[in-house]
């Protein structure tokens, strides 16, 4: 279980990592740590200071990657990608994982990313349910490991999502 002071550092890794319509407030993501499906990996330097994490759902049949954030002093560093490769080799599961659309460089340069670990985008209509209140729904894509995903899977992933994950 993670502590206060660990949780704090965390959400401060989120809050430099993501955009305020990618996260929760910070009450709303501490109780996720209640929810038996959340799970949170970490990695830590030698002061025992978060430097990255990954956080992700687990579901019977398939897994939810929400979050993954590295510190920002150590992006380009290749631990991004060790930790979700370590999370990929643990799984027998197909993994998800929502991108933004692919619109702006950064964006791209995101979708790029998870391709060379071998995450394949998937070309269906997806929204992602507002995470705080007063805010829109955010049109992304989802893309899947280790193979793409059918429509059927899609919608069954899709629904999973909207009545755990959001709540909606």
């Amino acid at each position: 279980m993670i502590d206060d002071r660990e949780f704090d550092q965390l959400y401060a890794l989120m809050e430099a990592s993501f955009p305020n319509s990618e996260r929760r407030t910070y009450a709303g993501q501490k109780a996720l740590l209640e929810d038996p499906h959340y799970r949170l990996l970490t990695r830590t330097d030698d002061n025992n200071r978060i430097t990255a994490f990954l956080a992700s759902w687990e579901f019977t049949t398939f897994r939810f990657v929400e979050h993954i954030a590295v510190d920002p002093v150590m992006r380009g560093s290749g631990t991004g990608g060790n930790l979700m490769s370590h999370y990929m080799e643990e799984s027998t599961k197909p993994v998800i994982l929502e991108v933004e659309l692919p619109d702006s460089e950064l964006a791209q340069r995101r979708i790029g990313f998870y391709e060379r670990l071998g995450f394949h985008l998937n070309p269906f209509d997806y929204m992602q349910p507002a995470l705080q209140e007063g805010q829109t729904d955010l049109p992304l894509y989802i893309m899947s490991y280790p193979r793409p995903i059918t429509e059927d899977e899609f919608t069954h992933y899709k629904e999973t999502l909207y009545s755990v994950v959001y709540k909606v």
